[in-house]
């Protein structure tokens, strides 16, 4: 087990927050020099850190406890109605996993999804380089899940593989494929996924209440909140 208390973390000067427009932000990141091995990473996401390109960090604000750190407990989870038809709308779908990549076809869709779904955020607009800072790395634990119909490649889950779990990195979709709803799709199958290698959770990254772009994290339940340094469950 990594000693945590020998690692080195910097915090960021005071920034605008990405989410909450009238707060300011610090984050707090481990020593860029320090090498993510699986061990550490495991661990760290414990304690509520989340990856991002090369780094880990977690939000460090001192007058704001806004972002909460979210995961699914996969063992309990039942899809709803809903999720149950997500599921079967989506059977036709063929998943593989692959090494992250910067491939004209992953970056095309990619620069559909940002264009079509986030004009109003810090992503756009869309470019190469700030598709492989953000999700491109040599790392053994992180894999691009390619959900295809037929020859179409209509989404990509970006998936760490950890001790206790799987992180939901990110995921990018085709916008003209609405109706399937694929975003929360990948969610599903990440969870299928995780209780398969019978690890115990689905990493979410932070939940904001408030946030109408954390909402979704929400539907699924039992979700477990990291809340002065313990995990709770909302069933």
């Amino acid at each position: 087990m990594t000693n945590l208390a020998h690692l080195k973390f910097y915090a960021t000067q005071p920034h605008a927050c990405s989410y909450l427009p009238e707060q300011r932000a610090t984050t707090l990141f481990l020593d860029p020099q320090q090498p993510i091995d699986l061990e550490t990473y495991s661990q760290l996401s414990e304690l509520g850190f989340r990856r991002s390109g090369d780094h880990l960090y977690r939000p460090h604000c001192q007058a704001c406890s806004a972002c909460i750190a979210s995961r699914i407990a996969v063992d309990d989870f039942i899809p709803n109605r809903q999720q149950a038809r997500i599921l079967k709308r989506n059977s036709d779908l063929r998943v593989s996993a692959h090494p992250p990549a910067l491939t004209e076809e992953n970056y095309q869709l990619y620069a559909r999804y940002i264009e079509s779904r986030h004009r109003d955020g810090d992503m756009y607009p869309p470019s190469r380089e700030q598709f492989a800072s953000f999700l491109v790395r040599d790392w053994s634990f992180s894999q691009f899940h390619e959900f295809r119909l037929g020859d179409e490649l209509v989404a990509i889950a970006v998936t760490d593989q950890m001790q206790n779990g799987l992180s939901a990195v990110y995921t990018f979709y085709a916008p003209e494929h609405a109706r399937r709803s694929l975003g929360r799709y990948a969610i599903l199958w990440q969870i299928e996924q995780a209780r398969r290698q019978q690890l115990h959770a689905v990493y979410l990254g932070y939940w904001i209440k408030g946030c109408r772009k954390m909402n979704y994290k929400t539907e699924y339940r039992p979700l477990e909140m990291l809340v002065n340094q313990r995990w709770v469950r909302l069933n």
